[in-house]
């Protein structure tokens, strides 16, 4: 797989997960009733955004009637719904709402992507399915290091997820980077070129979002770091 668009095609084939597998299909047969005339995706989603992106954002999992639904990281759902308002906010994309492929959303120098493909039921993946999942992310970020400068991963699952992943192509230092939103660690490279910058957010799910935990001066703040140590300029 030596380009981003092949690697994208390739992953949206796989059923390694038979748990993932049949929960994907399920609720894509089911439905939600407030989407119950929309046909599902129900299949592993890809990475979204530029193969020359600076700035990658990585997350969990696919959301059922989200991801699931739709084949776009964080479309149609809420928390996506959060996360590109912040990233429209400060230059990161092109508009601040996601509904479904072709609705003119364009990511600005950025990556969205997520250590497992498929939705989990209650957003749960086990560690087994993550260690599955581990290589399409390894070959994502392998086909993303010319360019990629910076890494901001959401939330603490993403993040234990992330560490072994950066550790092919980057020096993860023993003991691993504690994750906590707004922290920042240098990553030397492997090979003696760019070091890569990796920061921490909290996760942009509901139960962080309509609580306060995180607000969107919070994600921005966090975005507009990101994307300077990225080389992308930002904005407000």
């Amino acid at each position: 797989m030596r380009t981003l668009s092949t690697l994208d095609e390739r992953v949206t084939e796989c059923r390694a997960c038979p748990r993932l597998v049949a929960w994907r299909e399920e609720v894509a047969r089911v439905k939600r009733a407030a989407f119950r005339d929309q046909v599902y995706w129900g299949r592993p989603v890809p990475g979204f955004g530029p193969a020359d992106a600076s700035l990658a954002i990585i997350g969990l999992a696919p959301a059922a009637h989200g991801a699931n639904r739709t084949g776009r990281m964080f479309t149609g759902d809420r928390s996506g719904d959060f996360l590109y308002a912040a990233m429209h906010a400060v230059g990161l994309a092109t508009q601040p709402t996601a509904t479904r492929i072709g609705d003119g959303l364009e990511l600005i120098g950025t990556r969205i992507t997520a250590p497992v493909k498929c939705a989990p039921p209650e957003n749960k993946p086990t560690p087994q399915e993550r260690d599955n999942c581990r290589p399409w992310l390894v070959r994502e970020l392998e086909l993303l290091r010319p360019t990629l400068r910076a890494v901001l991963v959401l939330g603490a699952f993403g993040w234990q997820a992330a560490l072994p992943v950066l550790a092919a192509c980057w020096q993860v230092p023993r003991p691993r980077p504690v994750f906590g939103h707004g922290v920042r660690y240098a990553l030397p490279a492997r090979d003696g070129g760019e070091p890569l910058h990796l920061f921490g957010c909290y996760h942009v799910s509901q139960q962080n979002t309509f609580t306060g935990k995180l607000t969107q001066p919070m994600l921005r703040d966090v975005l507009r770091a990101a994307g300077a140590a990225a080389g992308l300029t930002t904005i407000g």
